[in-house]
């Protein structure tokens, strides 16, 4: 492809420029850096001073299967297309560990805003990464900053105890619960409760909501907090009807601009940035020192440990 050119279409809204971008992005096909540069260097090619200002709100939505997450995806996406947001969707699905194929479809309930042009929806699937994402979500979500949508949001899959890497992602993470998935205990136990902005009560209309807000509070009141700092708000919703969304909204406006205060927002963007550095730093060092099969089984059989077969990759000992 010529990249100035789909990188242009795609931020006058061609939706195929759109989805061509993204798949040089996930697949890290040659034409992936110059994207990147391209992206960066914004509409009018000059070279940047400094990293751009970012304006989108990046929104991670994270809970464990079946709490409603997709269906509240879409309940926020009316919302802030009534304000007259452009919004892009990572909705991630999770590969087969037999086949390594994926469904994709979360699309599906969100089809309400197929047609809307200032919508774009991409499913991707996890191929095999771990935490809730695919290794590459940090490259597709600064690609569709770049690109000019005012919100990201990003859904992970359906998640756990410990699928955290959302939290390093998303500017404002949002946890949905849905009535009658534990009590207090099981609250606490979760690691995922741990990196929410925003706690969401969805199905909230279901006999147990309260309950749930409950268990929220008690488990939050037994985080010592220093002043100034995030206190997570609850907010209960129907996402099927709509209810209690705009509050969602308002929750999650406030928490940017808690986030704009005192360099927060920028000192999380650095943080994001370090941390895909690692992982494809981690990446490359995993393709140029790949351990041979007959190295693997010398250790498996007993004649050389681990530590010795390890410097022998790194070149640090004779073959």
């Amino acid at each position: 492809m010529r990249v100035s050119d789909t990188v242009a279409a795609a931020r006058a809204g061609d939706r195929r420029a759109v989805a061509r971008l993204l798949t040089a992005v996930e697949n890290r096909t040659a034409d992936a850096p110059a994207i990147a540069a391209a992206v960066a260097r914004g509409a009018d090619e000059a070279p940047p001073a400094g990293r751009p200002s970012v304006s989108a709100t990046v929104v991670g939505v994270t809970g464990s299967p079946g709490v409603g997450k997709s269906t509240l995806v879409s309940a926020l996406i009316g919302a802030w297309r009534e304000a007259g947001l452009r919004v892009a969707v990572l909705a991630v699905d999770p590969s087969s560990p037999f086949s390594g194929g994926a469904i994709l479809g979360d699309r599906v309930r969100m089809a309400d805003h197929a047609l809307d042009e200032g919508v774009y929806i991409r499913s991707v699937a996890t191929r095999g990464h771990l935490g809730g994402l695919t290794a590459t979500a940090g490259g597709a979500v600064r690609l569709l900053e770049g690109l000019g949508f005012d919100v990201v949001l990003v859904e992970t899959v359906g998640v756990g105890q410990a699928e955290v890497e959302i939290a390093g992602l998303a500017d404002t993470t949002l946890l949905l619960i849905a009535p009658g998935m534990g009590d207090a205990i099981q609250a606490v136990k979760a690691g995922v409760v741990e990196i929410a902005d925003v706690y969401v009560v969805n199905k909230a209309d279901r006999p147990g909501a309260d309950s749930a807000v409950r268990d929220l509070r008690a488990m939050m009141s037994l985080v010592k907090r220093e002043p100034g700092e995030w206190r997570q708000p609850i907010c209960k919703t129907v996402a099927q009807d709509g209810g209690g969304v705009d509050e969602l909204v308002d929750a999650i406006a406030k928490h940017r601009d808690w986030l704009s205060d005192a360099d927060r927002l920028a000192a999380k963007r650095r943080d994001r940035a370090a941390a895909e550095i690692r992982a494809t730093v981690d990446a490359e060092l995993r393709r140029r020192y790949a351990v041979p099969a007959a190295l693997a089984a010398e250790v498996a059989e007993g004649r050389t440990d681990v530590a010795a077969a390890a410097r022998r990759v790194l070149g640090d000992a004779p073959d």
